[in-house]
């Protein structure tokens, strides 16, 4: 016997209530801020820089796919309190902004490379806002550790404002490194925890598409 279900108009009302709650959205309470996913990394080699692109989910996804990337951590980072949850940074208040702690093998990539990657995923233009989630916690920026780092990360970004690719200026910020708390466990591999509402929210965040009208580049 062939039985074919049909979804009722109030099926599928509910289920995309369901995926839109879980966007960009908590799904747990638990806070556990560990470091589980650099725990076992003792290679010498390996150094870290930190880059804020919106929402962290994706800013680590897309960190992810770069060569030479060991691990991702998503956090918060710059902002007036000390261990900051998720629920006080996404009202604004704190001044933390959602980040990424990159970690990379030094022999295969460097800061440049992180830094010359980290463009192309995400939209210069605009200020205290990226794709759909608007806000200063969601500003995007470059964090230096020394002068050398500050000195190349403001040299890419006066080569991208002297390229003539746009007209208008480039905001994205280039900031000292701060202290970097490392957000809740259930936000920590997200795309791949949750691969679903994750795929969901980006596009209908629009990333993607304003990504390629930018850059020319499908992700």
């Amino acid at each position: 016997m062939n039985i074919q279900f049909r979804w009722q108009p109030q099926s599928i009302l509910l289920l995309t209530i369901i995926i839109l709650l879980s966007a960009c959205q908590p799904i747990s309470s638990v806070k556990d801020k560990s470091e589980n996913k650099v725990a076992q990394i003792t290679n010498e080699n390996t150094d870290y820089a930190i880059f804020a692109g919106g929402c962290f989910w994706c800013t680590e996804s897309d960190f992810d796919k770069i060569p030479g990337v060991v691990s991702t951590i998503s956090g918060y980072i710059g902002g007036t309190v000390a261990n900051p949850t998720y629920e006080q940074v996404t009202t604004g208040a704190t001044g933390h902004i959602e980040a990424v702690k990159v970690y990379f093998d030094s022999t295969k990539a460097n800061f440049s490379d992180l830094t010359e990657a980290y463009w192309l995923t995400i939209d210069p233009l605009t200020p205290n806002q990226q794709f759909c989630d608007i806000g200063s916690q969601y500003r995007s920026a470059i964090f230096y550790r020394n002068s050398d780092q500050k000195k190349l990360a403001e040299t890419s970004k006066k080569t991208l404002e002297a390229s003539g690719r746009f007209t208008y200026p480039i905001v994205a910020e280039i900031l000292p490194e701060s202290e970097f708390y490392p957000a809740e466990e259930y936000h920590q591999d997200y795309y791949i925890k949750n691969p679903l509402r994750y795929m969901y929210y980006r596009k209908s965040c629009g990333r993607d598409k304003r990504l390629e009208e930018l850059w020319g580049v499908k992700h």
